[in-house]
């Protein structure tokens, strides 16, 4: 069974940095599709950034390049999204997920729409103006 653990959130002010971190376990790390989402209050989820953990090529939102970074560490199991330039509306519950269908890997929109994706608990991060 897959399990994703996110850590790593929390509050800053506007301007700041946070790092995000998501440990999987109970599958094969390397050569799968793993990103980032979140939700603000009273939206819809939005895909933040995605990496493929065989090559490391990435995907971001229009939102967030160049200041957000999506990285990994395969001997740890572990994803991170580095934030960087923090804004108000960047505030909301992020989401760790994981697939195995590489394919995913290619857009937000595809790895938004995996059926069988695993996810995160979940972890907040606030940002104060």
């Amino acid at each position: 069974q897959v399990q994703l653990v996110e850590s790593g959130g929390g509050s800053v002010q506007a301007g700041g940095s946070l790092r995000l971190s998501c440990t999987a376990s109970g599958y094969t790390y390397s050569g799968n599709c793993m990103g980032w989402f979140r939700q603000a209050p009273g939206k819809g989820r939005e895909g933040v950034a995605i990496i493929y953990t065989g090559a490391g090529t990435t995907v971001y939102a229009d939102s967030v390049k160049g200041r957000f970074t999506i990285s990994q560490d395969n001997a740890k199991n572990t994803v991170y999204l580095q934030m960087n330039g923090l804004r108000s509306e960047d505030t909301g519950m992020y989401y760790c997920a994981a697939s195995t269908q590489v394919f995913r890997c290619l857009s937000l929109d595809r790895l938004t729409d995996g059926e069988h994706n695993s996810w995160g608990q979940g972890i907040l991060v606030t940002v104060s103006s």
